[in-house]
């Protein structure tokens, strides 16, 4: 454990690169059992995930940019009424407290923390790059030649032991698989009802939530939870509570 976590960003990058392998394999069998080749197969199907995956942050960074600015407004109105309703609420509100804990955050963004935040997020960014394109190349490779692992590793290890080993590693393989390509589809209609009611509610950037909530469904239960919230908080601080409510039965209910 010691040394894998001194390799983190590899071990990460193989798990990643696995995930996905189970996912899109059958694809590239499919192509193969048409009588492509393992290469031409392989090249089809990860070009398919490289196209798929820029349009969808593309039209996340469009979404946003079109969404900006009455978002960034709409989010100061609604701290500011929601300041508000703490200053005229029932439940003590110390107004000192509140404009020290404001200056507090203010000083401390102008001070060299943040300088050292920035130089901890740039190294953090720096190895996520590095990352995502080792997680690329051991995909391609675990795409293009996956099949051969178990006939390698059973030939090595001798047919008592090559045997378990082959048994254990295709039944994980196949729980694996099955459980990404059916979490992908609870994932898929959670995103595709919940998008849905967002736009009927007028939530701005329904579509982003819509994706977020896709992918953090592959994460259990803090995923759908945080995707939940952050919908939740964009229609409090733009729309009112009331809105904020609706979208909260929304996800409930869908989940």
């Amino acid at each position: 454990v010691w040394v894998l976590l001194r390799v983190s960003v590899v071990v990460i990058a193989a798990l990643v690169a696995l995930i996905l392998a189970s996912a899109v394999y059958p694809v590239v069998r499919w192509l193969k059992g048409k009588g492509w080749s393992s290469l031409l197969a392989t090249g089809a199907a990860f070009i398919g995930i490289l196209v798929l995956l820029s349009a969808i942050i593309t039209g996340i960074v469009f979404a946003v940019l079109n969404e900006w600015d009455s978002l960034s407004a709409s989010a100061v109105e609604g701290w500011r009424e929601l300041e508000g309703f703490f200053r005229a609420g029932p439940l003590p509100f110390d107004t000192a407290a509140f404009d020290n804990l404001v200056q507090q955050i203010t000083q401390l963004a102008a001070s060299g923390a943040v300088v050292g935040s920035a130089l901890t997020g740039l190294t953090a960014a720096t190895e996520f790059i590095a990352g995502t394109a080792l997680m690329v190349v051991i995909l391609f490779f675990f795409l293009k030649d996956g099949d051969k692992f178990l006939p390698w590793l059973r030939k090595y290890t001798g047919a008592n032991a090559g045997w378990h080993l082959t048994e254990v590693l295709t039944r994980s393989w196949n729980t694996l698989a099955g459980f990404i390509r059916t979490q992908a589809i609870v994932s898929f209609v959670d995103a595709t009802f919940i998008g849905i009611g967002l736009l009927l509610l007028g939530v701005p950037l329904a579509f982003v939530l819509a994706v977020i909530t896709f992918f953090a469904g592959f994460i259990p239960i803090v995923g759908a939870f945080t995707a939940g919230a952050l919908a939740v908080i964009i229609a409090l601080v733009t729309n009112g509570v009331t809105n904020a409510l609706f979208v909260l039965l929304l996800i409930i209910a869908v989940q």
